[in-house]
């Protein structure tokens, strides 16, 4: 039996106000972002872009957003080919206790991320990794790397591996099989993971506190420290440009997920 209209209009407005509560402090610092005050205030004084003019022309912030580049572009690169082959090993591969190792790539999802930093900063301090970009790019890869082998898992659970045998039975060698076939056919799942891997370095905070120092702070930090010290509305100004960022990220990855077979 249909329910009826009145409990699915209740259910949509009970939705639609959890998203608005939900949604609406962030959708705040847009327009504190505009603001001629020297202070973080809402609702704001004025209009100006002045701190948008303030973020680019900083030193500090400009040296934080290079750093998130080169840290989100290395960890992304490490963590989609390393989990890209380890999807692949689990899926395909002869490897005993698949479950037992899908769980412990999947441990930095799992476990808090100060459990991870504490333990990252300890292992990094020794190694002489700590406040440098190779050490952020390799703590990075490790949280990256869980977002990788889910979205390729469940692309190849979905893919149709009769058109590997079929060009294995013409004579692909299993290299040009894996390049030529199997990586076109997920790629979709690759690019997905590829691209969570680079917005979770990107917007990580964490583990950038631990590691960072005074030469490899990343956007995130620098943000923290402009919370700490100076609230002023730059931070607010960076806020409203990741989430421009973030929103055009995971609208590409719904896109491929719905272009995937």
């Amino acid at each position: 039996m249909r329910r009826g209209w009145l409990p699915r209009l209740a259910m949509a407005m009970f939705v639609s106000a959890a998203c608005v509560f939900l949604i609406l402090p962030t959708l705040i610092v847009v327009p504190m972002s505009f603001t001629s005050a020297e202070q973080l205030i809402f609702p704001p004084v004025g209009f100006s872009l002045r701190w948008y003019a303030t973020y680019v022309t900083s030193t500090a912030w400009r040296h934080a957003t290079l750093n998130s580049v080169f840290a989100a572009t290395g960890a992304m690169i490490l963590a989609t080919v390393l989990g890209t082959l380890a999807a692949l090993a689990i899926a395909r591969g002869r490897v005993p206790f698949r479950g037992v190792l899908t769980t412990l790539f999947l441990f930095p999802m799992i476990v808090p991320s100060i459990v991870t930093a504490v333990a990252i900063y300890n292992t990094f301090a020794r190694l002489g990794l700590t406040d440098t970009l190779a050490g952020m790019i390799l703590a990075h890869t490790i949280l990256g790397l869980p977002f990788v082998l889910i979205n390729v898992l469940a692309v190849l659970q979905k893919m149709d591996w009769r058109i590997v045998d079929a060009a294995r039975s013409l004579g692909a060698t299993p290299s040009s099989a894996l390049l030529l076939v199997t990586l076109p056919a997920i790629m979709p799942g690759v690019v997905a993971g590829a691209l969570f891997a680079f917005v979770t370095s990107f917007d990580e905070i964490v583990v950038a506190l631990f590691l960072s120092g005074t030469s490899a702070a990343t956007l995130p930090v620098q943000m923290w420290n402009g919370i700490r010290f100076e609230i002023n509305p730059t931070v607010a100004a960076v806020s409203v440009i990741l989430i421009l960022f973030t929103s055009i990220v995971f609208a590409v990855v719904t896109t491929l997920k719905r272009g995937s077979p």
